[in-house]
């Protein structure tokens, strides 16, 4: 097996990982608000990464320079404000719409990649991106209509800054070791999102904020967040968007919703309709299309 196709492996892991813990997030953030955890979430995940690069890479510390810093902050903003405009579009449209239009983010890449790095988008690339697009919305929506209302824009825009994330990452991945990048915007989403929290959200006195904390669903949250979904999950992002194109992450990536659906309908005693279930194929057809026929992504 290549080091493309190893890759795109270990990266529909990591959408296999996001979409499978989503129920256990989704009531986390029920006790305790959404950039609270989230803070907590990713300055673990930066403490984590720190703590694997000083035990087993120390020298990696010494690659950390100035462009490196710039470009980990833009790589930590965009993450940040993709689950921030996630979060706040939340409090005026419905589930459905976000999952949706956030998965948009697989269309927006491949026009990204061409402007950023000048990737050719291909008539494969095209279809594996409307194949997962048109699986999302029938995932999402399993037959009723897309009405859009004033939450929705603030979802796409956190669709954008999820697409972004993903191309900046293919350009800059290339260019710094791995461990040291991720760590870094890790600590940018986790300073952003406390301040945010503390700016936006309602989070009450330190002694309720302790005992939420000390609830079992959010310490499982957050031990599987800051682990394996938050640290190992952008670590290995990072390493493999050397040897993959951006356009194929977003298309593997589509198929986050699809794992989340099938752990509801397991452990979660959900549904899952005729549409939703062709949705999940188009998914993942798009994925094998993209797969089998994009050129892999020469190696750096």
């Amino acid at each position: 097996m290549n080091r493309s196709r190893l890759a795109d492996l270990s990266l529909l892991i990591v959408a296999m990982m996001w979409g499978c813990t989503f129920l256990i997030v989704q009531h986390a953030v029920r006790v305790l608000p959404p950039l609270a955890f989230n803070g907590i979430r990713f300055i673990g995940a930066a403490i984590l990464l720190a703590l694997i690069i000083t035990i087993l890479y120390r020298s990696q510390w010494r690659t950390i320079n100035r462009r490196m810093l710039l470009h980990s902050c833009l790589l930590g903003l965009l993450l940040f404000m993709g689950y921030a405009f996630q979060t706040v579009g939340l409090l005026y449209t419905t589930t459905s719409n976000t999952g949706f239009i956030t998965g948009l983010s697989v269309v927006l890449v491949p026009f990204l990649a061409l402007i950023l790095l000048k990737h050719p988008i291909s008539r494969f690339t095209w279809l594996s991106a409307l194949l997962a697009a048109c699986g999302l919305y029938l995932l999402t929506f399993a037959g009723t209509a897309l009405v859009f209302n004033k939450g929705d824009f603030l979802v796409f825009l956190c669709a954008i800054a999820f697409a972004l994330h993903i191309a900046y990452t293919g350009i800059f991945a290339p260019k710094y070791p791995a461990l040291p990048l991720a760590a870094l915007q890790m600590a940018v989403v986790g300073v952003l999102s406390c301040i945010g929290s503390l700016l936006f959200e309602d989070i009450g006195p330190i002694a309720q904020t302790m005992d939420r904390l000390a609830q079992p669903e959010v310490l499982w949250a957050l031990l599987v967040s800051i682990g394996p979904t938050s640290a190992f999950a952008f670590w290995i992002q990072t390493v493999c968007q050397k040897y993959t194109s951006p356009s194929r992450v977003a298309v593997i990536f589509a198929m986050e919703p699809v794992f989340a659906a099938l752990t509801g309908l397991w452990f979660g005693g959900e549904r899952l309709g005729i549409a939703a279930g062709l949705g999940c194929i188009c998914i993942f057809t798009g994925m094998i299309l993209a797969e089998l026929k994009s050129a892999p992504r020469t190696v750096q």
